[in-house]
């Protein structure tokens, strides 16, 4: 599947060793030296959609405090690095996944909410097709996918972050194409209203669904099918990122 760099929200990959902080940043540690210390870190919410419901992937933490606890996955942000690039290199070093839809979704910043050391925390969520993401390469051998309706209890304020970011892409799926990221490349009309439904919760009238993406004109109808469905098989659709990318330029709103 195309990633959705169109979309503006992808964050980019982690880049090599940068070159030597400049003597102006070095200069600023001295000046603020004197400044209370605050870690940086970054946790990402990865969602990912099986044909049937939406699924949170959780690792048990392995460090105190909490030790043995259910997480997101997170790290912290390095000098050299912006969160963007924080965010996907804690993902593509624990998880192998990079080059996917990924947005910044706001910052956690609580005096208490990590008893270990005072720390912020900005979290960003992702999208992906568990079936096209193995996570080759994970370094998590606690990773597991949760449905999302089954998920534990978290670590931290990780609940209040998972919310937010449900309540986000809920947003997002109504005025975005975003939900195709959690989609294969080819998927029937079945297929994607099962994930309409699971994102926001609630059962959809088959035809008035059907109808409304085919008016909204950025679906292309191939000559396969899929014929594990019925006896007569399900046509399969692919997203038309080129006639969307076209028609946002003339002024189209994508709407459910």
């Amino acid at each position: 599947m195309q990633s959705c760099k169109f979309f503006g929200y992808l964050a980019r990959a982690a880049p090599g060793v940068r070159p030597q902080l400049t003597n102006h940043y070095n200069m600023a540690l001295t000046y603020y030296k004197t400044e209370d210390q605050v870690l940086l870190a970054v946790d990402c919410i990865i969602f990912g959609f099986d044909e049937e419901e939406l699924k949170l992937v959780l690792v048990k933490r392995s460090m105190e405090p909490e030790r043995g606890k259910w997480s997101l996955i997170g790290g912290f942000m390095k000098k050299d690095e912006d969160l963007d690039q924080a965010a996907a290199r804690v993902l593509e070093t624990l998880t192998g996944l990079s080059d996917i839809y990924m947005e910044q979704l706001y910052a956690y910043s609580k005096v208490d909410r990590d008893p270990g050391q005072r720390t912020v925390s900005v979290a960003y969520f992702a999208l992906i097709d568990v079936a096209s993401h193995q996570f080759e390469g994970v370094q998590l051998e606690t990773a597991q996918w949760f449905p999302l309706s089954q998920a534990p209890h978290l670590i931290f304020d990780h609940n209040a972050m998972v919310e937010k970011a449900v309540a986000r892409l809920r947003r997002r799926a109504m005025t975005m194409p975003i939900g195709f990221e959690l989609l294969p490349e080819k998927f029937t009309m079945r297929q994607l209203q099962a994930l309409y439904e699971s994102i926001l919760d609630k059962k959809l009238d088959k035809r008035n669904f059907i109808n409304k993406f085919k008016s909204l004109d950025v679906l292309i109808r191939l000559d396969e099918k899929d014929m594990t469905v019925a006896r007569k098989g399900a046509y399969l659709y692919r997203f038309d990122k080129e006639k969307y990318d076209r028609k946002v330029e003339e002024g189209f709103s994508f709407k459910l």
